[in-house]
């Protein structure tokens, strides 16, 4: 298994999920079709599906396009999100394969919109998941649809109970402005200091910040983080839900 991330928009992230022994891929959230057949072309692979995460124009956007360019295409989608373009609708749960090694599993996770969907890739021993916008590095999607009572399962419960080493691929680069932020409601948290660190050098060398891991996010992600004594403190509240909604609150007037 591979993945090759693909800067879309002004801070899109697309990727290409390839399972290397038939070179068949996986575009997840292709909103610019030209770049991302582009990569396929450079990578040599195939594109049999489409993953979108969810029904945003700057993540599905570009569905009907991929569907125009290769007409065999599934595109899939949550059952509940309306993507654009959709062939295939899943459920919580469900799993399907990508060429002959890599299972992925749909992850059901409202509360950026109410109908979002993460996708869960396993290769033996190699995992990871696209968080489109509900979890990006350092931060989470904003409240659009749903509330802190659906954003805390979907964050916490969910993807929080993923393999510590699962690789996170998310929708879009906010990591350094997110980390701005984690800092000034967890500022004695010394991971987050040194993970502010890393992803400075990595943009100041035209890296790109993806991927995190799971057990990264639980360390340093105050969303991942609202049972945490020292947030729960800040935010004047013992209850996990009321403790995100109150740091989503903080963040959007940040």
């Amino acid at each position: 298994m591979k993945v090759v991330p693909v800067p879309t928009l002004s801070d899109n992230y697309a990727y290409l999920l390839i399972d290397e022994l038939t070179n068949t891929a996986a575009a997840v959230d292709p909103a610019e079709p030209e770049k991302v057949l582009r990569a396929a072309l450079d990578q040599g692979v195939s594109i049999t599906t489409v993953l979108a995460t969810h029904k945003h124009w700057d993540h599905s956007g570009g569905n009907a396009a991929m569907k125009t360019s290769i007409p065999d295409v599934e595109i899939i989608g949550g059952a509940t999100e309306g993507v654009e373009a959709c062939t295939k609708a899943v459920e919580d749960g469900e799993q399907f394969m990508l060429g002959e090694n890599v299972t992925i599993r749909c992850i059901h996770t409202p509360g950026h919109t109410m109908g979002h969907t993460c996708y869960y890739a396993v290769d033996g021993d190699s995992k990871a998941v696209f968080t489109g916008d509900t979890l990006f590095i350092g931060g989470c999607g904003r409240f659009f649809e749903g509330t802190a009572r659906d954003m805390h399962p979907s964050l916490c419960l969910k993807l929080g109970a993923l393999p510590p080493d699962t690789a996170v691929y998310c929708g879009h680069e906010y990591t350094l402005a997110n980390y701005r932020f984690a800092l000034s409601v967890d500022p004695e948290n010394a991971a987050l200091r040194e993970a502010q660190a890393t992803a400075q050098a990595t943009i100041d060398n035209g890296g790109y910040t993806v991927p995190s891991t799971i057990g990264k996010e639980l360390a340093t992600n105050p969303f991942m983080r609202p049972d945490a004594s020292n947030l729960q403190e800040k935010t004047e509240t013992q209850n996990p839900i009321e403790c995100l909604a109150a740091i989503r609150a903080m963040k959007d007037r940040f």
